[in-house]
């Protein structure tokens, strides 16, 4: 596919000359990032042909990811109205709160930690076929795209 998506499956050239993001660099959502030596403790390292190579289940991978998702700065009262089942179980004492749900479950899930402004311009010309949806009233906007599709298909809201 040709459309953008954050695994880097498209020509990067493309991005290079584009504009950033709205808000991408006045307002950060990552406050903190461990270093990684003290993520790597937390690798089952195996030695394969004299290289340490990671061992891990799949559980052991969602733990790794959780620990770096603590960084994020999950926008709560967000979340929650994003999420009203999430806010249920948070009144109901069924999760601790948006940030613990969004760290341990919600990102796994496809949720998103904060509102993402989409770049409507960028948007639609790097994914063809949301203009085109866009153009025969099947979405009313590329935020609209993003927010119900294309954040969990790996798609970017613009240019980084």
């Amino acid at each position: 596919s040709s459309e953008p998506s954050v695994w880097g499956h498209t020509n990067r050239k493309r991005y290079k000359s584009l504009k950033f993001c709205p808000n991408a660099l006045r307002e950060p959502r990552v406050k903190y990032v461990p270093p990684f030596e003290s993520l790597r403790d937390h690798l089952k390292m195996t030695m394969i042909r004299g290289k340490p190579t990671p061992n891990m289940t799949y559980d052991d991978i969602k733990k790794l990811i959780s620990r770096l998702l603590w960084m994020v700065d999950v926008d709560e009262e967000w979340y929650l109205i994003r999420n009203p089942d999430i806010a249920e179980a948070v009144r109901e004492g069924r999760a601790r709160s948006g940030r613990d749900h969004f760290v341990n479950n919600g990102y796994f899930e496809g949720r998103q930690p904060f509102p993402m402004t989409v770049d409507e311009e960028w948007y639609i010309a790097e994914n063809p076929a949301v203009a085109e949806a866009i153009r025969e009233g099947q979405m009313q906007s590329a935020q609209q795209h993003f927010d119900q599709h294309g954040y969990r298909e790996g798609r970017l809201p613009c240019a980084l």
